[in-house]
């Protein structure tokens, strides 16, 4: 191998397997992962942070030549992080889609749904609303620029190597995704709760009063009462916000193997 290729296999063994992480980060990362941006703009982005942070990062050196065997196993080890980095906020995000599912169901607007643009799928309009209200302050809070630091931080942590994620990073990251349907169901508690106060109430009307036609009267209160208690409750939907972007941000770290 003469020096002009090996300064060029050197620069895109610095480059290259970086821009894999990074990218793959980009393609399973929560607003960025579906539809809603597109490819060409997620390959620009993945461009212009990797040649942003590479000044930043260790040396690349695992020992094996990129276009071997040896150098696709790294290939693929650097595509297993960053989605495993992507999908951990992904999941955040998509508590709250579930959250609002479930108080929908609760409402009667279960039926009331749109197609969500992130992913295509039909979700409830509240469902909808509460994953734009979750990816407005993910942004206020500078959640994007959080999830470039974690990448950053995972070459200090995981270099480019042949092994990447131990067995414990993956259970953990499973276990993140059975916790979020408890978190979901935390986050809308209260306003379940009321809701079946109001229902138990419609029993004790129908019992006191059997003439009464509580199908006609039930959904229509039942719906306005529910948007009642959706805006009285939703003071409580930052704090819980707080707390679960807390705890996703500590498994990613955990992941990774880094200090937060």
């Amino acid at each position: 191998m003469d020096l002009v290729t090996q300064v060029l296999m050197e620069w895109l063994q610095q480059h290259l397997w970086p821009l894999t992480r990074v990218s793959s980060m980009l393609m399973s990362m929560a607003l960025f992962s579906g539809t809603l941006v597109n490819s060409r703009i997620k390959v620009l982005l993945s461009l212009a942070i990797t040649f942003a942070i590479s000044p930043a990062l260790p040396d690349v050196n695992p020992g094996v030549e990129m276009f071997t065997v040896g150098g696709m196993l790294v290939t693929a080890q650097q595509i297993v992080i960053g989605v495993a980095l992507g999908l951990l906020s992904l999941l955040f995000l998509q508590t709250f889609v579930l959250g609002g599912q479930i108080i929908a169901m609760q409402i009667g607007l279960g039926f009331a749904s749109m197609v969500d643009p992130t992913n295509g799928q039909q979700v409830p309009v509240i469902a909808q609303f509460f994953l734009m209200l979750a990816s407005l302050i993910f942004l206020a809070l500078d959640g994007h620029l959080l999830m470039i630091q974690m990448v950053v931080a995972s070459f200090d942590s995981v270099p480019v190597a042949m092994t990447g994620l131990n067995a414990d990073a993956f259970r953990m990251i499973a276990d993140w995704g059975s916790s979020m349907f408890s978190a979901a169901l935390t986050a809308m508690l209260s306003g379940i709760i009321a809701l079946l106060l109001i229902n138990l109430s419609f029993g004790v009307m129908t019992r006191a009063a059997p003439q009464l036609n509580i199908f006609a009267i039930g959904f229509p209160i039942t719906m306005v009462s529910g948007l009642i208690v959706l805006w009285l409750t939703l003071g409580g939907f930052i704090f819980h916000f707080e707390n679960q972007w807390q705890e996703a941000v500590s498994v990613m770290c955990t992941v990774i193997g880094s200090r937060c």
